[in-house]
């Protein structure tokens, strides 16, 4: 019972068992099987890990040559906004149903390089959210802390890692939705450059502004799936054929100049978490500065509090005036403002010029430098949240909701914990093309925190 004791499984610690002879991939599969059991209360699976599901792929392993397929045996799994062929995906509504022919992109790229599917995961409906409770199957439970949030809208995808049922997990990133999860279950999250990771065979959220991502319990093991999954698909209208540079420092990391608004029953040990994260900055080798980052929260309001949540309605709409009593009331409430009247056209391209100014000081200020804010600035209880979905939803996305808007590259790390079982973690951004220098500076304050 190698693995059932551990709190994580990693690919390198998996695939050292296989070739010790120590683990077999059916038995760490039927292990997996009985801990999804175990926590079953965590409502963490859509579709649970099932061997008559995984048995195929299993089989598959024997015409695969272990030396020469980086992911053999490993298993993951996929956020249920992401097609498994032959398996359904809900987008967490029942009644959006549907079975895909062919996988993802990115879920082929992985089991051809012998990675198992295990199975799909709770999400935050149709990925929209940022806590973990919207979710008609169930709120999903923090891994280290039951009655808080879990984070979302990536939720089930973070807490099968956090909880040693997979060695990476694949989710959705729109606003925060593959960091916020991240931070509050000691996580990393990595959220490419947008288009550097095909969307073909993902369910949209905000099309032009989603990416897929990894939750892992490091960098390196991150990097990992990145090798695998990035790169051209010429199917897909989103994808970008981007290659992520040699690591390299950056010259400088910027702090924000203003102290960061806690918030939430823990703001006091978020602040000092924050406080002593900031102290081992200093080791990374980077100079660090604090400066004027304002008009990144004035672009992260753009987000929900302008027309560009009508490119959610471009995409469910229909459906949602179609089957209204089957969406998640707080959900249905945020799709609807998509079709205000008064997002006229004028309105999304004043919006528009307003995101190309804050993206052209984004670019100068970044030029050979990385910027780092909390990933959330606190967390909530599921029952505050409940009592609150929307001011409380909008917290946690007051750190992140910037990135993909402004064509950033993110990846969130843990820091120094705010409390026993009370994870807090930092995000570091940079420009598109900076992911080797975001990556840099994770890997050292992964050493440091």
């Amino acid at each position: 019972m190698l693995f059932m004791e551990e709190k994580h499984l990693t690919i390198a610690s998996v695939k050292a068992a296989y070739q010790s002879g120590e683990k077999t991939p059916t038995g760490l599969m039927q292990e997996i099987i009985e801990k999804a059991k175990k926590y079953s209360d965590k409502n963490i699976w859509i579709i649970e890990p099932d061997m008559e599901r995984i048995r195929p792929y299993i089989e598959k392993l024997g015409k695969m040559d272990f030396g020469k397929k980086p992911l053999w045996g490993i298993p993951f799994a996929i956020k249920d906004n992401i097609d498994l062929a032959g398996t359904p995906t809900t987008a967490g509504c029942k009644a959006y149903t549907y079975v895909p022919e062919e996988s993802a992109t990115v879920v082929d790229r992985l089991i051809k390089a012998g990675a198992i599917p295990i199975g799909k995961t709770n999400l935050d409906q149709f990925a929209t959210g940022l806590v973990g409770t919207r979710s008609p199957y169930g709120e999903v439970s923090n891994a280290l802390k039951p009655g808080l949030i879990s984070g979302g809208s990536s939720s089930g995808s973070a807490v099968s890692v956090a909880l040693g049922m997979a060695c990476f997990s694949l989710g959705t990133d729109t606003a925060g939705s593959g960091r916020v999860p991240a931070a509050l279950n000691h996580l990393t999250g990595f959220k490419p450059t947008c288009g550097a990771w095909p969307l073909k065979g993902v369910v949209p959220a905000c099309a032009s502004l989603d990416c897929v991502t990894v939750f892992a319990d490091s960098v390196e093991e991150a990097m990992k799936v990145d090798e695998v999954v990035r790169g051209l698909d010429e199917s897909d209208r989103w994808s970008k054929d981007v290659s992520r540079k040699e690591d390299k420092l950056p010259e400088c990391i910027y702090l924000p100049e203003q102290e960061p608004e806690f918030y939430g029953p823990y703001d006091v040990q978020y602040k000092a978490a924050w406080d002593k994260t900031i102290s081992f900055l200093k080791q990374t080798g980077c100079k660090v500065q604090r400066v004027d980052l304002s008009f990144y929260q004035k672009a992260a309001l753009l987000l929900y509090g302008g027309p560009c949540v009508a490119e959610r309605w471009c995409d469910l709409g229909d459906f949602v005036k179609a089957h209204s009593e089957d969406i998640f009331p707080v959900t249905r409430e945020i799709l609807m403002t998509g079709d205000r009247p008064d997002y006229t056209a004028a309105y999304l391209y004043d919006t528009m010029h307003e995101l190309m100014e804050y993206k052209r000081r984004s670019r100068n200020l970044l030029k050979d430098a990385v910027m780092i804010f909390p990933t959330c600035a606190g967390t909530y209880t599921r029952d505050q949240v409940r009592r609150d979905p929307i001011n409380t939803n909008s917290d946690m996305g007051k750190y992140t909701n910037h990135c993909n808007l402004l064509d950033m590259s993110a990846i969130a790390v843990p820091g120094i914990d705010a409390g026993e079982d009370l994870p807090f973690g930092i995000t570091i951004f940079g420009l598109a093309d900076a992911e080797h220098k975001i990556v840099a500076v994770a890997k050292k304050c992964r050493a440091y925190a």
